[in-house]
């Protein structure tokens, strides 16, 4: 079956392609579509939601779009939902004109700010605990996604997921060769791994977004058969 996804990020594309191999997924530059919809929601869900209906309203056809990011607890859950435009600490949530720095440096300057957030508060260390949703210790940060399924008229299916893990203590530790974004500086603690150090079949069991598109087709099995 074809469906459209609502992304021009190609390796979103390659992952759900990997998860959902017996269908044809698709993306808007795929067929020429101008797609790029400006997301001014709050929270991953609501930006997820943007995008999908923004496309819906093109191919009149079920949408999946999904939004996702890095969150460090120890940064209040920043860069989240900027975490693509994050441009360090004087930029949280991108340049005011809107150009954006290579990937590295937002990995260099994440792991600078955490440090410098660790070394200036030492006092906060005490609350650095699971029942405060730091499961990793002062280090924690988890991916999250919140996918949605869009199909007209109001009707629509979301789910959230994480995968929780930490950051590591300095730019010269990042490795693996996998996946995008963060992850060759995003370590799982159980699996002493990178998330980029992955394969993609262990990656897309346990990421956010491979367990939201599971959840998703489960709640939609009876809905649309994907």
């Amino acid at each position: 079956m074809k469906i459209y996804l609502a992304t021009g990020n190609l390796n979103k594309k390659r992952e759900l392609s990997e998860i959902l191999e017996d269908h044809q997924i698709v993306i808007p530059k795929d067929e020429g579509i101008h797609f790029n919809p400006e997301e001014t929601g709050t929270d991953f869900y609501e930006n997820s939601l943007i995008k999908a209906k923004a496309l819906y309203q093109i191919v009149k056809q079920p949408v999946i779009a999904d939004d996702s990011g890095i969150c460090v607890s120890a940064l209040n859950g920043n860069p989240g939902i900027y975490s693509a435009r994050y441009a360090g600490p004087l930029f949280p949530q991108g340049k005011p004109d809107k150009s954006k720095i290579t990937q590295e440096e937002q990995n260099r300057f994440l792991i600078q700010e955490l440090n410098d957030e660790l070394k200036n508060h030492p006092e906060k260390t005490s609350l650095y605990t699971k029942e405060n949703g730091f499961f990793n210790g002062p280090r924690s940060a988890h991916y999250t996604c919140a996918m949605v399924l869009y199909l007209g008229n109001g009707r629509v299916y979301v789910v959230q997921e994480t995968m929780e893990g930490t950051l590591i203590e300095n730019i010269e530790e990042a490795r693996g060769n996998g996946g995008f974004g963060y992850d060759p500086i995003f370590y799982l603690p159980d699996l002493g791994k990178t998330a980029a150090e992955l394969s993609s079949d262990e990656k897309n069991a346990i990421s956010h977004r491979g367990k939201a598109m599971g959840a998703l087709l489960k709640m939609t099995d009876d809905v649309l058969k994907l």
